[in-house]
């Protein structure tokens, strides 16, 4: 027999079928469900597996009744920024307090860690942090406000490409995807578009099929240019990507999930009631999660900071290595991200860890 559900996420239809009587259940109504064989929740188009057990609240797979502990993965930390070396603006502040940093990540539930270049000088170092650690994988890349580099940072651009290749090659094993790269033009003072456009495709056109890697894309006001580049050479990432740190408009977001990208999240993309408006409407099985640490935290003037739950303690002035220090974000507070997002979306925090991760591991480690 057939029963159908009201989700309480979005106000959408789950439909599972099952050897149960029929059923209609929803908020303040109450609901009967019984084991399905297999669901699809039309928020999400996710299918759950025979004998994956199935909420009822979600229509997620239940991570929580099988005993099963927080598993994160923060897609992209800048964790060979300077800020982590005790170095703010030039002046030293303190030790440098790397590991204390990863310990606390560890202690919230993060299993893994995506490092995020960009450039070839930070590429390097990247892959240097992440060889030290099992629990650390490097992206390589040149971000677009870096672009200019290929022009002044060698010999020539192909050179450029050259050097990049080699650290693909060299770091085979640690290197999850191509970036951070892609279009920023809310900080052109940095790079100019036309050199921005001519960068980025020249980055997916000789990298892309090298490396056959995912993508880490990055977007600021420049979704449909990112979008027709993209679409122009398809071909050149057969594995997908990411855009991370989405802040977009809806329309931007269906732009990039017909490209069958997946849709980054951290403290910058949950400033507003509009960022949570669109939040909602990504579905659960092209979410990832990311703080992009140090920066992107959630501040108490976003209008997600109502959904935290877990509070973390920072040294207003003298630093301690054992708590965080004032602004400087940290991987631990990915926990803060899962956290918004599932009361955005009305959903169990644990449920949409596991789910979250699972579309982590098919992106880039599958």
């Amino acid at each position: 027999m057939l029963f159908v559900s009201l989700a309480k996420s979005i106000g959408s239809f789950r439909f599972c079928v099952t050897s149960s009587v029929l059923t209609l259940g929803g908020p303040g109504v109450g609901s009967f469900i019984w084991k399905p064989t297999f669901c699809f929740n039309r928020v999400s188009n996710l299918v759950v597996p025979i004998g994956r057990k199935w909420s009822s609240e979600t229509g997620m797979a239940d991570s929580t009744a099988a005993g099963s502990k927080l598993r994160l993965i923060d897609v992209g930390a800048n964790l060979t920024d300077d800020m982590y070396s005790g170095m703010y603006n030039g002046s030293k502040k303190h030790e440098p307090d790397l590991d204390k940093v990863l310990d606390r990540a560890w202690a919230q539930g993060v299993d893994k860690i995506f490092v995020t270049a960009g450039n070839l000088e930070e590429a390097k170092r990247a892959v240097n942090v992440c060889k030290e650690n099992d629990r650390l994988w490097s992206t390589v890349g040149v971000h677009p406000t870096r672009c200019s580099e290929f022009d002044t940072k060698s010999a020539s651009p192909d050179e450029y490409i050259k050097e990049l290749k080699a650290v693909l090659e060299s770091s085979k094993g640690k290197i999850v995807a191509l970036g951070e790269f892609g279009l920023d033009y809310e900080r052109t003072q940095f790079c100019d578009v036309e050199t921005q456009k001519k960068y980025f495709t020249l980055q997916l056109t000789e990298l892309g099929a090298f490396s056959n890697l995912p993508l880490f894309l990055h977007c600021r006001a420049a979704a449909k240019d990112l979008h027709d580049i993209l679409s122009a050479n398809r071909n050149c990432f057969p594995r997908g990507g990411v855009v991370h740190s989405f802040d977009g408009t809806l329309e931007e977001l269906n732009l990039f999930l017909e490209l069958g990208l997946y849709i980054g999240i951290n403290g910058c993309s949950l400033k507003t009631e509009e960022n949570c408006k669109v939040v909602q409407e990504i579905p659960i099985d092209r979410l990832l999660l990311e703080t992009d640490a140090p920066w992107c935290g959630i501040r108490p003037s976003h209008a997600s900071s109502k959904f935290i739950k877990t509070k973390f303690d920072a040294a207003k002035k003298n630093w301690s290595e054992n708590t965080m220090y004032k602004s400087r974000n940290e991987p631990q507070t990915l926990r803060n991200v899962l956290e918004a997002v599932a009361g955005i979306k009305e959903l169990n925090e644990y449920e949409l860890a596991e789910t979250v991760y699972e579309n982590t591991i098919k992106l880039f480690m599958s």
